[in-house]
């Protein structure tokens, strides 16, 4: 699938791997959705599949530019860079967002999400009893995560490992967001918050001559649980990859209406009009966490009452709607012009 690409080409690549890192970062928001919408979903778990013995003997013997070009390098490195731009900029803003307007963030991936629900509906015509069981076994596994309770924080690293690998199925599994699921596993802040505030602060420090962390034990702790929780992560991305690679080819229909169902399951995390539940002992007080902050239990939904707030909020569902609407018509174009 190595193609010559276009610089716009390239620009909106690297503008997709922005929009995967800041999805994968918000819970209840998947990754790999931004991939289906975008049209490049297939690509994406083509190339992670390509990391295999071939590849590894490849690069062992020295032959990098045809290990480049055997991995899809180019498509890779310039998703991959949005996504660390993303991850040090674009989640930064998001965090923002949801702390001051958390109702309208919320309402734009609620109508993202209906959006990508039509996208992938629309062209799908493989539909049949087993489809439509796949298809209610997606919504079923969907509504049941979104209500679990999280678990404690735990930074054992056999655990922290452990999280990498299952946390990052969102961005192959559409629909099954990473970070809530790290919130259940009750390692979101750790993994997601300290130890990312940990890399970024260590890279100013070497940058301004600042190497004090060496001597801070509990920078190296978190430095540490990143290294460990990356490690999974990419040990999960392509063991997922190449699992993907194999239902896709073999249970195409059965995959896909899986992965819709997945995503209309979702949507019950995402869905706008909530109250986050914080956990509290058996004093009444709340439970903090390492950085002093209320950790969340859950979330109550209800439905809205009709008034500004919510028209404003039913408005930013509509453009995240049409968002989803105008990357396929991109999608389509892009598609049109190189056939």
């Amino acid at each position: 699938m190595q193609s010559t690409r276009t610089l716009t080409d390239k620009i909106f690549l690297v503008l997709k791997g922005l929009g995967m890192g800041a999805a994968n970062k918000v819970p209840g928001v998947s990754g790999g959705v931004v991939a289906f919408v975008a049209g490049f979903y297939e690509e994406f778990i083509y190339s992670l599949q390509k990391f295999n013995g071939k590849a590894f003997k490849l690069l062992i013997n020295g032959r990098f530019q045809s290990f480049f070009r055997y991995i899809n390098g180019r498509f890779i490195c310039l998703l991959f860079l949005g996504m660390i731009i993303s991850y040090f900029s674009v989640s930064k803003l998001l965090d923002y967002l949801i702390i001051h307007y958390e109702l309208y963030v919320w309402s734009v991936f609620f109508g993202m999400i209906i959006g990508s629900i039509y996208y992938l509906s629309k062209d799908f015509d493989g539909w049949c009893t087993k489809a439509y069981v796949s298809l209610f076994i997606g919504i079923i596994i969907g509504i049941s995560i979104s209500f679990l309770d999280p678990a404690k924080e735990n930074d054992h690293l056999l655990f922290v490992l452990f999280c990498g690998m299952i946390s990052v199925s969102g961005m192959t599994l559409p629909g099954f967001s990473g970070s809530f699921i790290l919130i259940l596993l009750g390692n979101y802040v750790l993994l997601l918050v300290d130890s990312v505030n940990a890399l970024y602060d260590t890279f100013f420090d070497v940058f301004t001559g600042n190497f004090s962390f060496l001597d801070n034990p509990e920078r190296i702790r978190m430095l540490k649980i990143l290294g460990v929780f990356t490690l999974g992560s990419v040990a999960g991305l392509i063991t997922f990859s190449h699992i993907l690679n194999y239902v896709l080819k073999h249970y195409r229909n059965i995959t896909l209406s899986l992965l819709m169902g997945f995503i209309i399951g979702s949507l019950g995390v995402v869905w706008p009009w909530k109250e986050t539940m914080y956990k509290i002992n058996s004093s009444g007080n709340f439970i903090l966490d390492s950085r002093g902050e209320k950790i969340i239990e859950n979330y109550e939904r209800f439905i809205p009452q009709l008034n500004n707030e919510t028209f404003i909020a039913i408005g930013f569902v509509i453009i995240g709607i049409l968002t989803v609407l105008s990357l396929e018509w991109y999608g389509q174009k892009t598609r049109k012009i190189k056939s």
